[in-house]
């Protein structure tokens, strides 16, 4: 039997699925990051020792009829590797806002409005890292989270997808760096860029150390990845322009599947090449972090049936852990909004998950009026899927269906684009 895997690389842990060429699951695995996989010393270890516990979890059985793998991380995650692929200094997360310090540079460099112009873009953080000088006077390679954790399987340095390359500049249309990028970023301490390919493109296969220890077949193939947003999306098997996935995780992220493509960068909107479709979308800071971070999931069940879903709260909060957002309000200084706090916990509770939907709407409602293809159907990925009274509010605002796939989990859509790598 011909099995395909598929590793996820999320905000707070790694999960596995193995599946068929019939989409069939066959395996599950998961891992959870010490600290929530925060920024902490010696995170490319906490990386590495992620994937090979992931993989080893995998029954032998299973492991040595795998054809393909491909990895998804987190978007805009990203790191300085020498020429060997070590990394020379600590990874910048997705959420870190550090390259406001360069916005300046930045602005200079990039066109109106383009992607890009984010505190928390790829690009922003390579200008960072340039101008601190964090990778030193000899040669680097700058890489996405996805693109690291592939290279340990295939041992092929230096080669991304056009996902994950978006946020740092890559044209998806002409498929390749733009002039006014490789230019603005040209200098003594410039890293080398990584190779872009098509996500799901055949890599490379399976270092023979790697298969050797797991029990992989020889010719198993290591497959480009993608972003965990995008991962999710595929694993919905959303197909029909007009559909959506809001993936309601750590974070809230939302995509479209249209025929047009929208990036506006005031409000943090940009466009994945899908095939000959758009997935328009953004990625908001808020989400099941702030939620985890005053309640535990017990509490989560017990208060939510407490809530009448028809209610409006008449709480106004826009829920963030630290200052800043990315979408559908693009501006790292903007402030948290958790005041005032009833004493009640089911009301306070109310207003959060009332606020995260109102956020989500106006997400959807800003992608259309930007030209994306009208909202007809939301499908709900992420833990937030699992509230029923969550998704009854959000249906509220949205004023379209809001259903559950039967498939959510980010690795599912990965190991479906590691099959089609080989199959199509």
């Amino acid at each position: 039997m011909n099995l395909y895997l598929g590793i996820d690389f999320g905000t707070t842990g790694a999960r596995s699925t193995v599946i068929d060429s019939q989409g069939t699951i066959h395996c599950e695995t998961e891992y959870t990051f010490a600290n929530n996989g925060q920024q902490q010393p010696e995170l490319p270890s906490v990386w590495q020792n992620a994937l090979w516990d992931s993989i080893e979890q995998i029954p032998p059985a299973i492991r040595n009829q795998v054809r393909a793998i491909a990895i998804d991380g987190t978007s805009s995650t990203v790191m300085l590797c020498n020429t060997d692929g070590i990394p020379v200094c600590e990874p910048i997360l997705y959420n870190d806002a550090r390259g406001a310090a360069v916005t300046e540079r930045l602005r200079a460099i990039a066109p109106d409005n383009h992607t890009v112009l984010s505190a928390t873009s790829s690009l922003a953080k390579l200008l960072w890292l340039q101008e601190g000088g964090h990778g030193g006077t000899a040669p680097t390679v700058f890489l996405h989270q996805a693109d690291w954790l592939a290279f340990l399987l295939h041992g092929k340095l230096g080669i991304s997808d056009y996902h994950n390359a978006l946020k740092l500049g890559f044209d998806v249309d002409t498929l390749c760096y733009p002039n006014w990028l490789t230019q603005g970023i040209a200098g003594a301490a410039t890293p080398e860029l990584p190779q872009v390919v098509a996500p799901g493109t055949p890599v490379g296969e399976v270092r023979a150390q790697v298969g050797d220890r797991f029990g992989f077949p020889r010719d198993c193939m290591i497959c480009a990845g993608t972003t965990d947003s995008i991962a999710a999306f595929l694993a919905s098997g959303v197909n029909l322009p007009g559909e959506a996935v809001t993936s309601l995780g750590s974070t809230l992220a939302v995509k479209l599947l249209s025929h047009t493509r929208v990036d506006d960068s005031r409000y943090g909107i940009y466009s994945h090449k899908l095939g000959d479709l758009w997935l328009v979308g953004g990625a908001s800071n808020t989400g099941g972090a702030v939620l985890r971070h005053f309640f535990t999931d017990v509490e989560l069940d017990n208060y939510s049936t407490q809530i009448d879903p028809a209610q409006e709260s008449l709480l106004d909060y826009y829920p963030l852990l630290k200052k800043g957002d990315r979408f559908p309000i693009n501006d790292p200084n903007l402030p948290p909004r958790l005041e005032p706090r009833p004493s009640d916990s089911v009301e306070f509770l109310h207003g959060l998950l009332e606020s995260i939907a109102q956020i989500e709407a106006r997400g959807y409602q800003l992608l259309q009026e930007l030209g994306a293809t009208p909202l007809t159907k939301v499908y709900t990925a992420g833990g937030g899927a699992k509230n029923s009274v969550w998704s009854a509010i959000r249906k509220r605002y949205l004023k379209v269906p809001v259903v559950t796939p039967v498939h959510t989990a980010a690795a599912y859509g990965t190991a479906l684009l590691a099959m089609r790598s080989v199959t199509d």
